[in-house]
């Protein structure tokens, strides 16, 4: 179904983050049991909901899993990790200390000392998942990155671990892992900050337990949004979209553009393309969440990107670069038709963990500085003090605070 651009936009100006009551409540409860219990409910709760009891899985059991691969997968992880850890050693981490007559002002810039990652196992062992979350932690300096996956642990997941250089593995999955990983157990070391995709009860558990962990953000159902022109080919971007609706019924692709036959094309394209896709009933449903839509122009198509704020925004346009410039909302951006969006899933650069449901309005893809925190350093001369002391205790008293303002005035 082709829509109009004015049938989508108060949809897509609505986006946002949604919770179900019952799975929170379901997930209060695991929290609270691993909390109390520690490694007893932890094994009880993945015997119940996973039918294996958690274990840390040994290195060597990761290396095997690695040298027991295809040659072909192997070169290809390989060629993922190069280009994932090349893309994050060019982001900019290091602090400042700037001295002059007032004294010393500057930053501190240091990793955190241990990272938990979350890696799917459901439909899909998303070992680019591991991929995209352990290297960028790894080039930022942290010192311990725990993995969770899921009972049993594919070998893929395992073998991308010791690409990776993961440090320690459990097979452990849904909320009682984000729980371990929060509170800590006998066997499961507590972390500074949870990250990775999950489904609705990891992402409730990772929304809970904020506030005893970090996080890197709270992911719902994936989604594309490609803004194309004249120039597009419909069979690659029936393609790119049945590669987006793919990953689950809840996905949502959408292709917006100002030229209705190729919309139709499209539709058409989506039809031929889907009779002999694996994974075919999960894509039409989540098409029925996406859509294509017909828009006055490539500048509406702009806007409503920006509105909708996707995950991955998509320009197959015949030249790209100029509208770059007026994306302002979007986890990732992929120029050209060219440059499909599942390739980013793989072995592009950048990390696929990215915000969705409309959270591209106010934060960014997983990136080294989520694994960092600044540490602010003051140590100004006397002289400074006795300059900066009267006009802070001025503030300090329009506060009502005289403790403070007294504290400026002995410095005078």
């Amino acid at each position: 179904m082709i829509y109009r651009a004015e049938e989508v936009r108060e949809r897509f100006a609505r986006r946002g983050l949604s919770f179900d009551p019952t799975v929170e409540e379901i997930v209060r409860g695991i929290l609270a049991a691993v909390r109390e219990e520690g490694d007893k409910a932890l094994d009880r709760l993945s015997l119940d909901l996973d039918g294996h009891p958690v274990e840390e899985i040994p290195k060597r059991a990761w290396r095997q899993a690695y040298e027991d691969l295809d040659e072909g997968l192997r070169d290809a992880l390989e060629t993922a990790r190069e280009r994932i850890e090349a893309f994050y050693r060019e982001e900019a981490r290091g602090g400042f200390l700037r001295a002059d007559g007032s004294g010393v002002l500057g930053q501190l810039v240091r990793p955190l000392s241990r990272v938990g990652v979350y890696v799917p196992g459901g439909s899909a062992p998303l070992l680019s998942s591991l991929l995209m979350t352990v290297v960028p932690a790894k080039v930022a300096g942290v010192e311990e990155v725990v993995v969770a996956s899921p009972p049993k642990v594919h070998p893929g997941v395992l073998a991308a671990a010791w690409v990776a250089g993961a440090d320690r593995l459990f097979a452990m999955g849904g909320a009682q892992a984000i729980a371990a990983l929060a509170y800590g157990t006998e066997r499961v070391p507590r972390v500074d900050k949870i990250v990775g995709p999950g489904n609705a009860y990891v992402v409730a558990a990772k929304r809970q337990v904020f506030g005893v962990v970090g996080l890197d953000g709270l992911a719902g159902p994936t989604e594309t949004l490609i803004i194309a022109d004249g120039s597009a080919s419909p069979r690659l971007l029936a393609a790119d979209l049945l590669a987006q609706a793919e990953h689950g019924p809840d996905s949502e692709p959408w292709l917006l553009s100002p030229e209705r036959a190729l919309l139709e094309k499209v539709e058409a394209e989506l039809i031929r393309q889907l009779q002999d896709l694996p994974r075919a009933e999960i894509a039409r449903r989540a098409l029925e969440r996406g859509g294509l839509v017909l828009t006055r122009d490539l500048e509406e198509a702009m806007e409503l990107a920006n509105l909708y704020a996707p995950e991955h925004l998509s320009l197959a346009l015949a030249d790209p670069l100029p509208w770059l410039g007026r994306v302002q909302n979007a986890g990732g951006v992929f120029l050209g038709e060219g440059s499909p969006e599942a390739l980013g899933d793989y072995v592009a650069g950048p990390s696929h963990v990215m915000p969705t449901s409309g959270t591209a309005r106010f934060q960014g893809g997983l990136a080294v500085r989520d694994f960092l925190k600044v540490i602010p350093v003051m140590g100004l001369s006397e002289g400074a003090v006795r300059t900066l002391a009267e006009k802070g205790a001025l503030l300090a008293r329009a506060e009502g605070l005289e403790g403070h303002a007294r504290s400026l005035d002995l410095r005078r």
